[in-house]
């Protein structure tokens, strides 16, 4: 083997170098590589981001309203707060988040995901976010914590700032199926103790609240009803091309989502699909 041989194939391993990102993107995923006793985090810029009008989320009009007026008053660089999205799946968390980008980004608006395993390194992250021009929304998907996980307490240093000050140019914005992000056991009621007339809860379920009540913004969604989620299903369809609805349409949407045990924008959209894709 020679030496360029040799060359390629420790390039081939080796974690890219800390190269500046493509800034000219709208979103980010951070991305890891550990190889020959190091492991190396950086920006991959996501130039094909997936691209969701907030028209097409259906029945959460509130929510929506709360977290656009929030994005807007970051974008035109007045405060704003960190928001935590919670509830049923499939309800539209996600897809708010990302919807955001498609409305706020000619405004300076730019996603950039972060897996909950990479939480530890958000205070990287905000460094090399934190003196660029451009505003930044940290998208934390699906996250929940087991006992002992560190990003647990990375993100609380980020969402209230440690002994550096929270860059004013960066919001995280959460999803999570439960609100206290942390399991919680019957167990820890027992433990709470009641001293001179009042209820003083135990440490550990303090400790699973405190890092909700960071969030500045909570916001809650709930499984949809069968008028919402058909609703959903017709909007979907005429998205895809399909204009018409009719009775044996209404009952394959509604068996579509007994099928799967769940009425929600997500199942409404996959029912959509199916028959949008299908040849007449």
């Amino acid at each position: 083997m020679n030496l360029e041989q040799l060359l390629a194939r420790l390039e081939a391993i080796l974690p890219p170098a800390d190269a500046a990102p493509d800034w000219s993107a709208t979103a980010f995923r951070w991305r890891k590589q550990a190889a020959l006793g190091t492991t190396v985090g950086w920006l991959e810029a996501v130039h094909q981001p997936h691209r969701l009008r907030l028209a097409d989320l259906q029945n959460i009009e509130p929510q929506k309203a709360e977290i656009v007026r929030n994005t807007h008053q970051f974008v035109q660089g007045r405060l704003a707060n960190n928001v935590l999205l919670t509830g049923a799946r499939g309800t539209g968390k996600s897809s708010l988040v990302k919807a955001l980008l498609y409305e706020f980004a000619d405004q300076g608006l730019r996603l950039v995901e972060v897996d909950k395993d990479d939480l530890c390194d958000l205070a990287d992250i905000v460094a090399k976010l934190a003196h660029r021009p451009e505003r930044f929304i940290v998208f934390c998907d699906d996250l929940s914590f087991e006992e002992g996980e560190g990003g647990y307490k990375a993100l609380k240093s980020v969402l209230d700032g440690s002994i550096a000050a929270t860059s004013s140019n960066i919001l995280i914005y959460a999803t999570s199926n439960r609100r206290h992000l942390l399991p919680e056991y019957f167990d820890e009621n027992r433990r709470s103790r009641h001293v001179d007339g009042e209820v003083h809860p135990a440490d550990a379920v303090e400790e699973k609240i405190s890092l909700s009540e960071r969030f500045g913004l909570w916001l809650s969604f709930y499984p949809f009803s069968q008028e919402e989620y058909l609703a959903a299903a017709r909007h979907w369809l005429a998205e895809f091309g399909r204009h018409e609805w009719n009775e044996p349409l209404e009952r394959a949407a509604l068996n579509w989502a007994l099928g799967r045990g769940s009425r929600s924008g997500r199942v409404a959209w996959q029912f959509a699909r199916d028959r949008a894709g299908r040849i007449s």
